[in-house]
């Protein structure tokens, strides 16, 4: 599994992806930090990790940035 440098805290679990075990981060926690940490706007937040994290495919294990929330409705569930 390969992990997103200075993400631990937005990690909220595993999951499988082509049959490989993947880390799965919490996005808006991601964008949060690198607010916090970087002192960067929510603007400039998103850009970056739009760009430089969930765009950069490091082949087979890289992570999975998850956003909002399941509703099994949404699902027909």
């Amino acid at each position: 599994m390969l992990k997103a440098d200075g993400f631990d805290d937005a990690i909220v679990g595993v999951g499988t992806h082509f049959n490989t075990d993947v880390i799965i981060y919490n996005y808006d926690d991601c964008v949060q930090i690198l607010v916090d940490r970087d002192g960067m706007t929510y603007e400039e937040a998103i850009e970056f990790m739009e760009y430089n994290v969930c765009g950069a495919w490091a082949g087979q294990g890289s992570p999975v940035f998850y956003r909002g929330s399941y509703e099994e409705d949404d699902y027909g569930g």
